[in-house]
């Protein structure tokens, strides 16, 4: 089964059909045809694909509409469940996800990523057993795992690649190994990446265009564009964070360069100007309650640090023209930065990119990344499927 190339899945997608039943918006192949606009032949194969894999059930016949009674569809209660793992720089997000995208269960635990990526397997592998042991998942097969990285990562070989903020981790076979311990197939994905897929398909299915923008310890961004996850060639869409702005001057960057965005919007800079003024913070939810309690300092650093992301942003905006920029991590929800994002944005971008530009913080909170890992994962176990040959029984 290959999983080196993924997209978003398209809306006629099994994956999307899934999700569909999953949530109530169909209940028989007629909902689906209706729903999605396909051959009647189309969703039928697809919808075989989904029984034959044990994902869906039929159970009974609904109301006629004229004709024959519909089979009703459900999703099948032991048919499997998601894994994903959302690391920052120093926490992980490890959850359980269903097959609409709902979490079913969430732990956030502390790690550091200086740790390396030998002990983080070690320490990832433990915590998936876990789970799949837990009461959370008794007689429900876990189906794959998904994992965000804050870092550069070449989605096509599941590896990290360069990261300035993750020593020792460049070219370690993150993929081939969680796959080999767990017997499960893996994604590997930039955090940020998850993030915009996870908030893109549960909360803003409309918006087509899309950037989620993260910002935690560093700064990630998230392209949804046409509905799909766009990587660019390499996989480097995306990369704000290291923009040189005129705000950082010729301050330096764990990358090598100086004046990036990183230096100046990130949490790590925001840490480093307190601690400065003698205020230590050890992580961004730590600025996070200062700028709840009102402090002068917190709020003034957090509300420089958006007006610098919105000077990129802007720029970003005019060329891409976004029908949303959500913005998410442990300091994308403070008003004083979502306020700043937005005046720089309002103010500098083309009015026609911004008639109907939607500035927010993400629905889907600190769970998009989980949300997004599952989501992805099960899209690459569906796009196997071929979708006009029907599965021998």
């Amino acid at each position: 089964m290959d999983f080196r190339v993924g997209h978003v899945p398209d809306w006629g997608s099994p994956s999307h059909l899934l999700r569909l039943v999953a949530t109530g918006a169909a209940a028989s192949r007629s909902d689906l045809v209706r729903l999605v606009n396909l051959a009647p032949s189309t969703v039928s194969a697809r919808v075989e694909h989904l029984l034959h894999d044990g994902y869906l059930i039929e159970s009974g016949s609904g109301r006629s509409q004229g004709g024959r009674r519909p089979r009703l569809l459900e999703i099948r209660k032991d048919g499997g469940a998601l894994l994903a793992a959302d690391f920052g720089a120093q926490h992980a997000r490890i959850a359980v996800v269903d097959v609409a995208g709902a979490v079913q269960t969430v732990d956030e635990h502390a790690w550091d990523l200086a740790e390396g990526p030998d002990r983080t397997l070690d320490w990832l592998v433990e915590r998936c057993e876990e789970l799949m042991a837990s009461p959370a998942m008794a007689g429900i097969p876990a189906r794959g795992l998904g994992v965000g990285l804050p870092g550069p990562v070449d989605h096509r070989r599941g590896q990290v690649v360069l990261p300035s903020r993750m020593p020792g981790w460049h070219g370690a076979s993150i993929r081939g190994e969680l796959s080999r311990r767990l017997s499960l197939p893996v994604i590997v994905e930039n955090d940020a990446n998850l993030m915009a897929v996870g908030e893109h398909l549960t909360a803003r299915a409309d918006a087509d265009h899309l950037l989620l923008v993260k910002v935690g310890s560093g700064i990630g961004c998230g392209v949804i564009s046409a509905g799909r996850l766009h990587h660019g060639a390499m996989g480097a869409a995306g990369d704000i964070s290291h923009v040189r702005v005129p705000s950082a001057g010729t301050t330096s960057c764990a990358c090598g360069n100086t004046g990036c965005l990183e230096t100046v919007a990130s949490g790590a800079a925001i840490a480093h100007d307190l601690a400065a003024k003698g205020v230590n913070v050890d992580r961004p939810a730590d600025i996070v309650r200062l700028v709840e309690k009102g402090d002068v300092a917190a709020t003034t650093l957090v509300r420089d640090a958006g007006r610098s992301l919105g000077d990129v942003l802007a720029t970003v905006v005019n060329f891409f023209n976004p029908g949303v920029v959500v913005l998410g991590g442990a300091l994308g929800g403070t008003q004083p930065l979502l306020a700043a994002v937005r005046g720089a944005i309002y103010e500098q971008c083309l009015p026609l990119a911004t008639g109907s530009l939607e500035i927010d913080t993400a629905v889907t909170g600190s769970d998009a990344g989980v949300i997004g890992g599952g989501l992805m994962v099960l899209e690459r176990l569906l796009s196997s499927l071929g979708a006009e040959e029907l599965p021998s029984r």
